[in-house]
C-alpha cells in the first residue's frame, strides 16, 4: 500500500452503531474491555479498606463475630438442630455464601450511582461498573475461606469428595447478586429509594434464608413453597452439603438456578433498554 493510500485509510471515518434488540450486547467488547473490569473491580476492595487499622483482617472479624452472635443466641439459647454439624460451623457455612451474595449484591445496586462521573464522561461498556462491583465480593469470600479452613480443622470435620462441588455453589451466589444487581443497578439510577430499602430486604433476606436454622425446621404448605422460591436456600444447603455430605439439595437447586437465569437474563434485558439514559438521569 503506497502512503498516500495509507493515509486515505487513516482518515477513512469510522461509524459507530448501536447493537438492535433487548439483548444486544457485545460481549466481545466486554472481553476487550477486561482489563477495566479487574481494575475497577481491585479498586472497589482497595476503598473499602483504605485507611483501615485492621484493613484486609475485617474480611476474616465479620464473619467471625456474626458466628460467635449466632451460635450463642440460636445454639446455645435456642438449642436449633444443626444437621449433625458442630452449630458454630453449621452457621459459618451458611455465612460465607450469604455474605458473598449480600455484599456483591449491594456494592452492585450502588454501582451505577457511585460512579457517576464514569458514565458522564468516558464510554466503555457500562455493563462494566456493576459487574465489577459484584466481583469485589469474590475477594472478601476468598479470603474468608481461610477462616472455614480453621473450622473444620478445630472441629475435626474432614470434608468428602463433595468438597470439589464449593467453588460451583459459591459461583451460584455470585450469580444470584448480579442477577439481581442488574435489575437494581438500573433501578437505582432514577429510583434512589432503592439504595435506601436495600440495606432492609437483605435483612429480612437472611432470615428468610437457612442461615442459622436448618431445612428440616420449615413447616409445609405454602411456607415450604415460598422457602423453595428463595434462590439462597438451595445454595446455603449445597455449601454445606460440599462440607459435610448429607442430602444433596437435588431438585431444588435445579429450579433454582433456572429462576437465576431468568433472572439474569431479564436483568440484561431491563439493563440494556435503561443503559441510554443512565448519563442524563444520574
Amino acid at each position: 500500500m503506497s502512503l498516500r493510500a495509507a493515509a486515505g485509510a487513516a482518515r477513512r471515518p469510522v461509524i459507530i452503531e448501536p447493537r438492535r434488540g433487548p439483548l444486544a450486547f457485545n460481549f466481545g467488547e466486554l472481553w476487550e474491555y477486561r482489563e477495566l473490569l479487574i481494575y475497577l473491580a481491585w479498586r472497589e476492595v482497595r476503598v473499602r479498606y483504605k485507611q483501615s487499622v485492621l484493613g484486609i483482617a475485617w474480611m476474616l472479624l465479620q464473619p467471625l463475630a456474626a458466628m460467635t452472635i449466632f451460635s450463642v443466641v440460636f445454639g446455645r439459647f435456642a438449642h436449633l438442630p444443626s444437621e449433625g454439624m458442630p452449630y458454630p460451623l453449621f452457621v459459618l457455612a451458611g455465612l460465607l455464601p450469604w455474605q458473598l451474595f449480600a455484599s456483591s449484591l449491594t456494592r452492585s445496586a450502588g454501582s451505577l450511582v457511585g460512579n457517576a462521573n464514569l458514565l458522564t464522561k468516558v464510554y466503555f461498556p457500562r455493563l462494566i461498573i456493576p459487574l465489577s462491583a459484584a466481583l469485589a465480593g469474590l475477594v472478601d469470600f476468598t479470603i474468608s475461606l481461610v477462616l472455614l479452613v480453621g473450622a473444620l480443622i478445630y472441629f475435626g470435620v474432614r470434608p468428602g469428595w463433595q468438597i470439589v462441588t464449593l467453588p460451583f455453589f459459591a459461583l451460584l451466589a455470585l450469580l444470584a447478586a448480579i442477577s439481581l444487581g442488574l435489575w437494581l443497578s438500573a433501578l437505582n439510577v432514577r429510583y434512589r429509594d432503592v439504595q435506601v430499602a436495600l440495606p432492609f430486604i437483605v435483612q429480612i433476606w437472611l432470615f428468610a434464608s437457612p442461615v442459622t436454622y436448618s431445612a428440616s425446621l420449615v413447616p409445609g404448605g405454602a411456607s415450604r413453597l415460598i422457602y423453595e422460591l428463595n434462590p439462597m436456600a438451595s445454595i446455603i444447603q449445597g455449601f454445606r452439603w460440599s462440607l459435610a455430605g448429607g442430602t444433596p439439595p437435588g431438585l431444588q437447586l435445579l429450579g433454582s438456578t433456572a429462576l437465576l437465569l431468568a433472572i439474569l437474563i431479564g436483568g440484561l434485558i431491563y439493563f440494556r433498554s435503561a443503559e441510554k439514559t443512565f448519563a442524563d438521569v444520574v
